[in-house]
């Protein structure tokens, strides 16, 4: 029976990973990289309260700069992305992020530290539109839900690596983390430099005619499409207070950091665990309703947590939105691309990904506000509405939205997105488009 269930499992975890082809593996790998790297983020604070002795003010002051500065960035690499190309906005984004991660680690001035922090911040949100618009290039339609899933796992199993090891790290020394920060965003830019063509559509003479022209402007014409980016901005906002909401609530009911920590624990954990068999269950149902379902779990999971009266509560809260979590992103995701032209891709990933780095923003803001002059019960119901009101309106928003096969000519038989063929070193990128076909032999990734 034992052997009965692990080949039933090494069966499913195969199927949720073969027919995606090199060129995703090795994004999949630059993400992993970049996330396994990502310590700054998670000892900043500590770093300026402790190490450098600045107040609390000025450590959020840095941080409200280095989310503004992503802010920034998010519609001009997006741009980039549709101008450029994805290749080269990775290689700037990923390059820039290492060196400015190095050079914050060596600031001391309090204007030099804000000013750096900025950089990063613009830096390491660049590389967001590209990357998404790239694996929207090089995977097909049916099966994108599953790659943003994956990446998203990616994401998340990095995240939860190097936040135990940032500890660690910061216990020695603070620089020695910048500086392996900066070494592993460095190693990512060389995959991509090394491993991965350039996947943007090329398109012809006639296609430029024929085709308007896509700008800012386009995206922002866009309905249905703007609805989205404010659906999940609300959604966005509900998601952050896991961060931002609940240490402070926990902490003025009488919890320690620590109980913090092995609550939001569950969070990552349940990601790790769940994402690829959650995926399985949803990558071929109606997004619609993964939607409205997602986005109301998500607004009463943060609802139930003004019952909460005791650790094993708050943790059980975390489950419930952390399934939401699950669902909702890589959906999403998959509907921005669906509602995306071929050749408006990065602007509009760019202006996607702002929403959530606008809600960033705002979310500190919100909880603060609310905690201090309302309670925490306020807050938790706060979330509960902004989570109906996002289902109701993508149930409304996504009512004649044409169904996922309308859009199979984007990547044409064989697995070629037209225009790339003729396009000048296209023999890489045809051959990295045919391996999207799933094959019975297929690699579920790339041999070391």
């Amino acid at each position: 029976m034992p052997y009965a269930a692990t080949g039933r499992m090494r069966r499913a975890v195969s199927e949720s990973v073969s027919g995606l082809p090199r060129a995703f593996w090795w994004l999949w790998i630059s993400t992993l990289v970049n996330r396994l790297g990502a310590f700054v983020a998670t000892f900043m604070a500590l770093y300026l309260t402790l190490e450098r002795g600045y107040s609390a003010s000025y450590a959020g002051l840095v941080a409200a700069l280095h989310g503004l500065g992503g802010v920034v960035s998010s519609l001009g690499a997006g741009v980039m992305t549709d101008r450029l190309g994805r290749r080269p906005t990775l290689l700037i984004a990923q390059a820039s992020t290492a060196v400015s991660v190095a050079v914050l680690g060596f600031m001391e001035h309090p204007v030099a530290i804000a000013g750096v922090a900025f950089l990063v911040g613009m830096a390491s949100n660049a590389s967001r539109p590209a990357v998404q618009a790239m694996m929207a290039d090089i995977v097909r339609p049916e099966d994108r839900v599953r790659a943003f899933s994956l990446n998203y796992w990616a994401i998340n199993l990095g995240f939860a690596v190097s936040s135990a090891g940032a500890g660690f790290i910061a216990s020695y020394s603070y620089r020695a983390g910048f500086l392996i920060e900066a070494a592993m965003t460095m190693v990512c830019a060389i995959v991509v430099f090394a491993k991965l063509p350039e996947s943007r559509p090329v398109r012809t003479a006639v296609e430029k005619a024929a085709e308007p022209v896509v700008g800012l402007g386009t995206v922002l014409r866009d309905g249905r499409f703007m609805g989205v980016v404010g659906l999940s901005f609300l959604v966005a906002l509900i998601f952050q207070q896991g961060s931002v909401g609940l240490p402070v609530a926990m902490g003025e009911a009488g919890f320690t950091p620590a109980d913090y920590g092995l609550a939001i624990a569950v969070n990552g954990v349940l990601i790790v665990v769940m994402q690829i068999p959650v995926t399985r269950f949803i990558e071929h149902r109606d997004p619609r309703r993964l939607l409205v379902i997602s986005s109301v779990v998500a607004g009463y999971g943060f609802g139930l947590t003004a019952f909460a009266g005791s650790l094993g509560v708050f943790a059980l809260t975390v489950c419930v939105w952390t399934l939401a979590e699950i669902v909702n992103a890589p959906t999403q995701t998959g509907l921005v691309v669906r509602l995306s032209p071929v050749h408006g891709r990065g602007r509009y990933q760019g202006m996607y990904t702002m929403s959530w780095s606008v809600a960033a923003l705002v979310a500190p803001l919100m909880s603060g506000f609310m905690l201090d002059r309302f309670g925490a019960e306020w807050l938790w119901g706060t979330c509960a509405v902004l989570g109906t009101g996002a289902a109701l309106g993508y149930w409304g928003l996504m009512r004649g939205l044409p169904a996922e096969g309308a859009e199979s000519a984007e990547v044409a038989p064989g697995g070629v997105v037209p225009g790339v063929a003729d396009a000048p070193g296209a023999v890489e990128v045809t051959a990295a488009a045919e391996a999207v076909a799933p094959r019975a032999d297929s690699v579920a990734a790339p041999r070391p």
